[in-house]
């Protein structure tokens, strides 16, 4: 694995990293991650099941949440097989070509994500700025197109990545911080010049999560400007709490991501075992948490999921 120099005719594996300093409580971690998975998968699922059977729940902002769902089941299965074989089978090994589609597949959804956050606070604009033409924006047809941009941006951003790493000769160790492949991981490993890739890394950041998050606040400036003219304090109190759940999940998968960014460039003096489950945060925790916040705060779904859990429990 380390030694000679590898280059795209002969691409080495590389290993994966459990919690480096924290072998001994792996199998707690073995218990937790099953957890998380299982909420997520069962969670996004009922979410998209009582979307479909609910006739009152085909409208915009209800298509945009089943988006979000498939997109949050794509995040779990992404990460799912290598966590799975590192934690619970301890193969820790992953080909060149498998662990560059995990990369794509895993970034692809994180920026997927982000647009349909995105598209999701600006129905909430549209709901409560503009009402009356709430009907005639926000059509199924621009939703579909809408949700299909989203994807169009992610593919378009993500796509050159692994290409811009098999220009470059690997000639370390190739031992991986964390139980999958990240492409700010991966970059650390080549002996070329990385300059190429960390420039077309920081651009595709700014100009997706980075522009995403400046027009999510600007929407919630928007809508507060707008609610605060209403006079009742109850009507303000109701308007807002259709946000509720957006903004939930906007904070949930922003702040783990800032938190993430934040100790790769100035954590680098804590221990390995820190960036490791800061990076689990990222990407299990949002996924688990939206069905269970859209659970509760939504009526309809809150609704359906009771009826559902008492015709299992009879």
């Amino acid at each position: 694995m380390g030694g000679d120099s590898h280059n795209s005719s002969g691409w080495p594996p590389f290993t994966l990293t459990g919690l480096p300093g924290l072998e001994a409580s792996q199998h707690w971690m073995i218990l937790l991650l099953g957890l998380l998975y299982t909420v997520s998968i069962v969670g996004n699922g009922l979410i998209l099941f009582i979307i479909k059977e609910e006739q009152s729940l085909h409208q915009p902002m209800y298509y945009f949440l089943s988006l979000l769902s498939v997109n949050d089941l794509g995040v779990s299965f992404s990460t799912l097989p290598t966590v799975l074989a590192t934690f619970c089978f301890h193969i820790r090994v992953i080909s060149f070509n498998s662990c560059m589609a995990q990369m794509f597949f895993i970034h692809f959804f994180s920026f997927i994500e982000s647009g349909i956050l995105l598209v999701m606070s600006f129905d909430r604009y549209v709901a409560i700025c503009h009402p009356l033409h709430y009907a005639t924006v926000l059509t199924e047809a621009r939703v579909v197109q809408m949700g299909m941009s989203a994807m169009v941006r992610s593919f378009c951003m993500i796509f050159p990545l692994p290409f811009l790493l098999l220009r470059l000769p690997f000639c370390k160790a190739n031992v991986l911080s964390h139980a999958y492949c990240l492409h700010p991981d991966l970059i650390r490993l080549p002996c070329g010049d990385i300059t190429i890739n960390n420039t077309f890394g920081l651009f595709i950041v700014i100009s997706t999560f980075g522009l995403d998050s400046a027009l999510i606040l600007l929407s919630y400036v928007l809508i507060l400007h707008s609610v605060l003219a209403i006079a009742s304090r109850e009507e303000r109190l109701k308007v807002l709490n259709t946000c509720v759940s957006h903004m939930c999940a906007v904070f949930i998968f922003y702040v783990p991501m800032v938190g993430v960014s934040m100790a790769a460039r100035y954590g680098r003096h804590a221990p390995p075992y820190v960036h490791t489950l800061m990076s689990l945060i990222y990407l299990f925790v949002p996924p688990m948490l939206n069905p269970v916040i859209y659970s509760i705060k939504t009526k309809e779904i809150r609704r359906k999921l009771c009826k559902i859990l008492l015709r299992m429990k009879f």
